[in-house]
């Protein structure tokens, strides 16, 4: 080699490859801010909570972990009726919810066109206003003397419902009735949503080509619509009962002693008897049944867009 000629240059390999290096990292560094989120306020809060629900002691003399996995059973056996009272005003709130959401849903999908936007700002509407301002509101509506109850007594609404337990007499405040309208009102919303955002997806040309097929109205809706659906139906239902069970401002402010959900009593656990390691367990047992129930539930219903 003379002296004019330059010296080789470097192998561009190393450059490539940290260039490749870093764009491999970039998603891992996107997801860093969600993952530390969830550790310090989902994670960390879960462990702590499992070591208070195998602590024994008192606020006064202080608790100590000593391993005491009875409280789970002790727990269980003494607030088991609030646990499956629980599971049912959730999944009949749940089921009024469907009920009512589908057709607003389908309305809005299929048949709004330019009041479309419309109709779905009135639908979270609700949302603007604090969820206690709203419960609150209820239990004005449902009110001894007001005109909601005086319609239902003049149809005799009430006297099926007290034959089946959901109310008392001629009034509906304190009563099952009262915490499971207040459930479904809450929760509403989360259900029609997904549902919308489901059948909005679905293309008008396959109802256009059931109706070539001489399909009626009804066979269109249970062969094509509601099939196509039930990525909606599975997570607006998972929506609103997921919450549900776990509520304690509804049968709180609209119903009895008789009423009470299993929130209300960790509620009373944590802030006022103050027994943490019951209340931890509580919520534990509850966080248990509701991830079982969902598991069946989603693999019954079969949707793959969430297995």
């Amino acid at each position: 080699m003379t002296l004019t000629e330059a010296p080789p240059a470097a192998p561009a390999e190393p450059v490539v490859h940290r260039t490749a290096l870093r764009r491999r990292l970039v998603p891992y560094w996107l997801l860093l801010p969600g993952i530390l989120w969830l550790l310090v306020f989902f994670a960390l809060p879960l462990v702590y909570q499992a070591s208070t629900s195998v602590q024994t002691g008192s606020l006064e003399e202080g608790f100590e972990v000593t391993w005491h996995v009875a409280t789970y059973w002790d727990a269980l056996t003494e607030y088991y009726p609030q646990f499956l009272r629980s599971l049912l005003y959730a999944g009949t709130a749940t089921v009024l919810c469907l009920l009512l959401g589908y057709p607003l849903a389908y309305l809005i999908a299929f048949r709004a066109g330019r009041w479309r936007n419309v109709l779905l700002v009135l639908v979270i509407a609700p949302f603007f206003t604090s969820f206690l301002i709203r419960t609150l509101a209820w239990k004005t509506i449902l009110a001894d003397g007001g005109p909601v109850v005086e319609f239902l007594n003049a149809v005799h609404f009430l006297d099926v419902t007290s034959w089946l337990g959901m109310t008392e007499g001629e009034r509906v405040l304190a009563t099952p009735l009262a915490v499971v309208t207040g459930l479904t009102y809450n929760f509403l919303p989360f259900m029609i949503l997904p549902l919308y955002t489901s059948l909005e997806r679905i293309d008008p040309r396959l109802h256009e080509a059931a109706g070539d097929l001489y399909a009626r109205p009804v066979t269109v809706f249970r062969k094509v619509t509601f099939p196509l659906s039930m990525p909606g139906v599975v997570s607006g239902t998972l929506l609103t009962f997921i919450p549900a069970s776990g509520d304690y401002v509804n049968a709180e402010l609209l119903g009895s002693t008789d009423t009470r959900m299993i929130g209300n009593v960790i509620q009373s656990q944590f802030l006022r008897v103050l027994d943490y390691p019951t209340a931890a367990a509580l919520s534990f047992i509850l966080m248990a049944v509701v991830l079982v129930t969902v598991t069946v539930y989603i693999r019954r219903a079969g949707t793959e867009d969430l297995v």
